[in-house]
């Protein structure tokens, strides 16, 4: 187990390097100068060359990514081109908001997709007829569509759940939770559509191999069956649905943090990119990419767990 940790955190340096290279590069096209952006039109020539050489501008781009990269590697991501504020500050402040987005949106839809899966695969042809129509439909609308429509629903209407907003945890846990729901449901539709018809598949498989029916024939309940022997066999598809779906939701919290006006990373990093703040951009670069390491190193503890055959590989 720990030989595949160790190789797995070896892989991702080159990635981590990769990614923050391309944004680099990425960001060094984008129109708009960050120094002129920073002084405005009313500064002189003088203060202009004097931020551009602090900024490192005026150097070529692999220079400037080279500097970066350096000041990385003692743990500095930079400050913000605009506010001053330490990057890695900032990242802290907003990191909850988008993990309790992105583990919130994975656990409710973990739950209700495999729940909804065995149910589809345990009952008749047509409600699983019904299950692909709903499958298809919650797989295909856009969920920042839905989080209007929550919004619209359970914020306007009803007024059950607030609409914006986000209350840290420390401050009330009742108001952080009920801040969370409908951004919650909102980004864990998609993944609920995937996750059920993977479960489903799954489990009609399972539920014809030999051993299945060596234990109806001696007589085990159909429950015991289903919850304890054959959804353990579904284990590494389910596994590797759900390791997929909590990687596209990291990305997916940039709609739904603005949609609901939460004060996460991916509202950090529209407000970012239009200022064209570089440290900040490449700091959550970094940040979303190591996320997505992890995720990657947890789906491939589970399979070893699952599966033993995999700690010999």
């Amino acid at each position: 187990m720990l030989s595949i940790t160790l190789r797995r955190l070896a892989l991702s340096i080159p990635l981590l390097v990769i990614v923050s290279a391309i944004t680099f590069l990425l960001e060094s096209f984008v129109p708009g100068d960050p120094a002129r952006t920073v002084l405005g039109i009313n500064a002189t020539q003088e203060q202009y060359d004097a931020l551009q050489s602090a900024m490192h501008l005026d150097q070529p781009v692999l220079v400037q990514y080279w500097l970066y990269m350096r000041d990385v590697l003692h743990g500095d991501l930079g400050a913000s081109l605009f506010t001053g504020e330490s990057v890695l500050g900032l990242i802290g402040q907003r990191l909850p908001v988008t993990l309790a987005l992105v583990i919130g949106g994975t656990v409710l839809a973990s739950l209700v997709g495999v729940v909804l899966g065995v149910f589809s695969a345990t009952r008749g042809r047509v409600s699983r007829r019904l299950f692909d129509i709903v499958s298809l439909l919650g797989s295909a609308v856009p969920n920042f569509w839905i989080a209007l429509l929550l919004v619209a629903a359970f914020a306007v209407k009803f007024a059950i759940f607030p609409a914006t907003g986000y209350t840290p945890f420390a401050e009330s846990p009742g108001q952080w939770a009920s801040g969370l729901v409908l951004p919650v449901i909102a980004l864990s539709i998609g993944g609920v559509a995937f996750i059920s018809k993977v479960t489903r598949d799954a489990m009609l498989s399972t539920l014809s191999l030999d051993h299945i029916r060596t234990l109806r024939a001696c007589g085990i309940s159909p429950s015991s069956i289903i919850w304890k022997h054959a959804l353990r066999g579904c284990g590494l598809p389910v596994v590797t649905t759900i390791g997929l779906m909590m990687i596209t939701f990291i990305p997916g919290t940039i709609l739904i943090e603005n949609v609901f006006t939460l004060p996460g990373l991916g509202t950090t990093v529209v407000d970012a990119t239009n200022q064209h703040d570089l440290p900040v951009v490449q700091g959550l670069t970094i940040t979303f990419t190591v996320m997505v390491i992890v995720v990657n190193l947890l789906v491939d503890v589970l399979y070893s767990l699952l599966n033993p055959k995999v700690r010999t590989e």
